[in-house]
C-alpha cells in the first residue's frame, strides 16, 4: 500500500492504520482539544467514512489519506456526534451521504465553524460551512459496504453528547467508539452525563470489541472502556465529596488530588465535568442544559487563566 501524505504537525504527523480487512482508522496525535481520530471502510465502489475532522487543513489530510488507499469516492459520511471537531469538515465530502442520530442533526444546525478565540486562541478553521446530516436515526441503522455490516448503535445517555453513536463491525471486532472513548486524554462530558456515560460505556462493553479506535487518542483494547470509567466515577465521588463541603466545581477541582489522572492530556477537563456531576447532584435531568460557558471559564482559570492548548 502507498504511503499517505501526512498532516505535519509540531506533535508528529497523522497516520492512517489498517485495523481490519479494508478498515481503517486516521489517527492525529495528540488527541487534545479539536484534534480527533476519523476512519473508513473501503468497498468495490465507495467508501463509508466515520467522522470528519475540525478544520479544512485536516479533513483534507484524512481525504488525502483515503485517495492514497483507493480511488473510490466517499459515499457515506458518518458522524459520530455533532461536535466540530467531528463535523465541521462535512461540507469538504461533496456529495457524500451524511448519517447521524437525530439529535446530533439538530445540534449540528444549531452550531457554527469557529468563534471560540476566547476559549482556545486562534484557530485557522479555513474556509467550512456546516453541513448537517441528512439520513437521521433513532436507535439502530445497519449500512453495508459489500460484505462488511457496518451496525450504526444510538449509544444511549446522554453520553458525551445527548446523541452519541459508535460505529460497530461484528465481524471484524472493530468498534469506532467515538468521544465516549479516549486514549491518553481526559474524558469530557460536559455537554453529556457523568451517569449516562457510564451507562453507555456498559452498552458498548457488551459487544464484545477486540480493537476500538477511540475518538480522541491511539488504538486501543476493551480495558480502555474500564478506564474511562473509573475516571467518571472518581468524577462523581470527587462531585458528592465538593457538595457536602460546599466547594465550588472550580474549588473541588483546585483541591483534588488528581494521581494519575493529571498525566491525561487536557485535565482543565475535571473542572467542566465537575459541573456536569453537580447539575446531576442537584437532581437536573441527564444530559439537560447548564451554563457551559460559565464551565469554560471556570477551565480557564483552572488553567492559569490562559486559552485552553489547542493545536488544531
Amino acid at each position: 500500500m502507498p504511503e499517505p501524505p501526512h498532516l505535519d504537525s509540531p506533535i508528529g504527523p497523522a497516520r492512517t492504520v489498517e485495523v481490519a480487512d479494508r478498515v481503517f482508522a486516521f489517527l492525529q496525535p495528540d488527541g487534545s482539544w479539536w484534534i480527533n481520530n476519523t476512519g473508513f471502510v473501503v468497498g468495490s465502489d465507495g467508501v463509508l467514512a466515520i467522522d470528519a475532522s475540525s478544520t479544512e487543513r485536516r479533513t483534507r489530510s484524512f481525504l488525502a489519506a483515503i485517495s492514497s488507499v483507493t480511488g473510490e469516492k466517499v459515499r457515506i459520511l458518518v458522524n459520530t456526534h455533532h461536535h466540530g471537531d467531528h463535523t465541521n469538515g462535512n461540507c469538504l465530502f461533496d456529495d457524500a451521504l451524511i448519517v447521524a442520530h437525530t439529535k446530533c442533526r439538530e445540534q449540528v444546525l444549531g452550531q457554527s465553524v469557529g468563534g471560540f478565540e476566547q476559549i482556545f486562541g486562534p484557530v485557522e478553521w479555513g474556509n467550512l460551512e456546516i453541513s448537517a446530516p441528512v439520513l437521521t436515526f433513532e436507535e439502530r441503522v445497519d449500512l453495508h459496504v459489500d460484505d462488511v455490516r457496518v451496525e450504526l448503535d444510538f449509544a444511549g445517555g446522554p453520553a458525551h453528547t445527548t446523541g452519541d453513536v459508535v460505529a460497530w463491525l461484528p465481524d471484524a471486532g472493530v468498534l469506532f467508539a467515538g468521544d465516549l472513548v479516549f486514549d491518553g486524554g481526559t474524558p469530557f462530558v460536559l455537554m453529556g452525563s457523568v451517569a449516562g456515560s457510564i451507562t453507555a460505556l456498559h452498552r458498548i462493553r457488551n459487544f464484545g470489541a477486540r480493537t476500538i479506535v477511540p475518538g480522541h487518542g491511539g488504538i486501543c483494547g476493551p480495558d480502555r472502556i474500564d478506564s474511562v470509567e473509573a475516571y467518571l466515577r472518581y468524577v462523581q465521588t470527587l462531585a458528592l465529596d465538593g457538595v457536602a463541603a460546599g466547594l465550588s466545581p472550580l474549588e473541588a477541582a483546585r483541591e483534588a488530588d488528581l494521581g494519575s489522572y493529571a498525566e491525561l492530556t487536557d485535565p482543565e477537563r475535571i473542572v467542566g465535568n465537575l459541573h456536569r456531576a453537580y447539575s446531576e447532584i442537584e437532581g437536573l435531568p441527564l444530559g439537560g442544559p447548564i451554563d457551559v460557558l460559565n464551565a469554560f471559564a471556570d477551565m480557564i482559570a483552572f488553567n492559569g487563566g490562559r486559552p485552553l492548548r489547542c493545536l488544531a
